[in-house]
């Protein structure tokens, strides 16, 4: 997928160094919103996630996401594990976790990815693995950082949708 027809995002890959900053960003973003009134754990039908929902899989993806990187540094060319994106939001209970601590929770996995994406420099953002997502390819890390970043913008702008 070079461009996400739902959102708008595009995946430039010369965009990988400012990766970090906006996915920061974009989950300050999110904070403010889990810090509001608004009807968090509201889900608009069926199938659809709640804002809530949407803030523990960004968590989540950040999560996951540093992992994957981690693990391309130190193993050549690994495969990447489904995250288990729905599986997740039924066995934690996302629906059911506390705005403020999601929050924290949030703020702290950006921090703790955008510490492994500024550590790497220009051989390592080089590194591949391979990405079972939309189906299995070698992706640089560089592909990852950027991914990542549409993972939070597309899921912010589900929130946004909802909130309106």
């Amino acid at each position: 997928m070079d461009h996400c027809s739902e959102c708008g995002f595009t995946y430039d890959l010369t965009e990988y160094p400012a990766a970090a900053q906006a996915i920061s960003a974009g989950v300050a973003e999110f904070a403010e919103i889990l810090r509001s009134d608004a009807k968090l754990r509201d889900r608009p039908s069926p199938g659809v996630w709640s804002p809530l929902e949407y803030a523990c899989h960004v968590r989540d993806v950040l999560l996951v996401q540093r992992e994957r990187v981690l693990l391309a540094l130190r193993t050549e060319t690994p495969d990447c594990v489904p995250m288990g994106r729905d599986d997740r939001a039924e066995h934690e209970g996302y629906n059911e976790q506390d705005f403020e601590a999601v929050a924290r929770q949030l703020s702290d996995s950006a921090l703790l990815f955008r510490t492994v994406l500024d550590r790497l420099d220009e051989a390592s953002w080089r590194r591949t693995l391979i990405y079972t997502y939309p189906g299995p390819m070698e992706k640089s890390l560089k592909w990852v950082a950027v991914h990542t970043l549409h993972e939070v913008r597309h899921h912010l702008m589900d929130v946004r949708r909802q909130l309106a």
